[in-house]
């Protein structure tokens, strides 16, 4: 190689790491593709004011709401690849849109850059208190006898709500109608009036009504119990053996940023999540925190992406 294109080499070499080294110059650009005030943004918040602290510069929250989350997830798939905007990704907009829409306006594995994987949820089955069961099992046997006659909250095609339903009755041989909703405040509140008969969500939101006596809890999705609700069986261990929904978000970028700036926003949000302030308060939302690297995160994306394109196919899920 000739001595100048080596020189060349090494200038450009030095400038990226000088960049790395200085990074972050300015403040950073968290988009969150859902509503302010929702789970995934609270959470988000928290984590983006920690993650703030640590690295001296503000993270800003920006929310994309629309389209299922596609359009927050296509905003980070063309920004710009500095490391100055990453995205929450999340069960729906990372797993099953991708089953569903096939024409996405971003390609999920080559558009974006996995940083970390932020969290764990669980989701809680809940029915209206006038609905003649008291336990999971008294459900599958009142959804056998009154076949296609209940109706369950099921969030946007392709949320963790609708995938609940859809799995119970494919598992549990049982037909239930999904109502979709723009939000879970909707279905929450047709649930507790009666308009349906069931639903699921995540324990944050739909605890508060069943410890208020508005809606009778049967379950959680996990496999095992909650700290939250110690006395609530898992649908697994309720009759619905191996029943498993664990809705999960992490964080990515475009693809493109550099390997140094990646590994540097892994380190700070790794730093955030093992907090004592961060752990405690995502555990009170009912939230597991989780932490690794990248490629753990990949790993996560693609086992779930293999899952539930299963699901999908058994149960006849589809966008129209």
């Amino acid at each position: 190689m000739h001595l100048t294109t080596i020189a060349s080499v090494f200038v450009i070499c030095a400038a990226s790491m000088g960049a790395a080294a200085a990074y972050p110059e300015r403040p950073l650009r968290l988009i969150v593709a859902s509503a302010p005030g929702g789970g995934p943004d609270v959470a988000s918040r928290l984590i983006a004011g920690q993650l703030s602290r640590q690295i001296g510069q503000q993270v800003v929250v920006e929310n994309r709401v629309g389209g299922s989350g596609i359009i927050g997830m296509e905003a980070v798939a063309r920004s710009t690849p500095d490391g100055y905007t990453f995205g929450q990704a999340n069960f729906t907009s990372m797993s099953t849109n991708r089953i569903l829409m096939p024409k996405l306006p971003y390609n999920a594995d080559k558009d974006f850059q996995p940083l970390i994987f932020a969290y764990l949820s669980r989701n809680m089955l809940a029915v209206n208190n006038a609905l003649p069961v008291k336990s999971v099992a008294e459900l599958v046997d009142y959804a056998k006898r009154n076949p296609r006659k209940l109706a369950y909250g099921a969030g946007s095609v392709g949320s963790s709500s609708h995938f609940s339903g859809a799995l119970l009755s494919l598992m549990a041989g049982i037909e239930m109608v999904p109502v979709h909703y723009k939000s879970a405040s909707l279905a929450i509140t047709d649930a507790v009036s009666g308009q349906i008969q069931l639903l699921f969500d995540n324990i944050n939101s739909l605890g508060q009504h069943a410890k208020a006596g508005r809606l009778r809890p049967l379950g959680v999705t996990s496999l095992d119990r909650t700290s939250a609700f110690p006395d609530l069986p898992s649908l697994s261990e309720a009759g619905v053996p191996g029943f498993e929904v664990i809705p999960w978000a992490g964080f990515v970028s475009a693809s493109g940023v550099s390997k140094a700036i990646v590994t540097r926003l892994n380190v700070e949000l790794n730093k955030a999540l093992g907090t004592a302030e961060v752990r405690t308060k995502l555990i009170e939302m009912g939230l597991e925190p989780k932490g690794g690297t990248p490629e753990q995160f990949a790993d996560h994306v693609r086992s779930e992406l293999a899952k539930w394109s299963d699901v999908a196919k058994r149960a006849k899920i589809r966008v129209d």
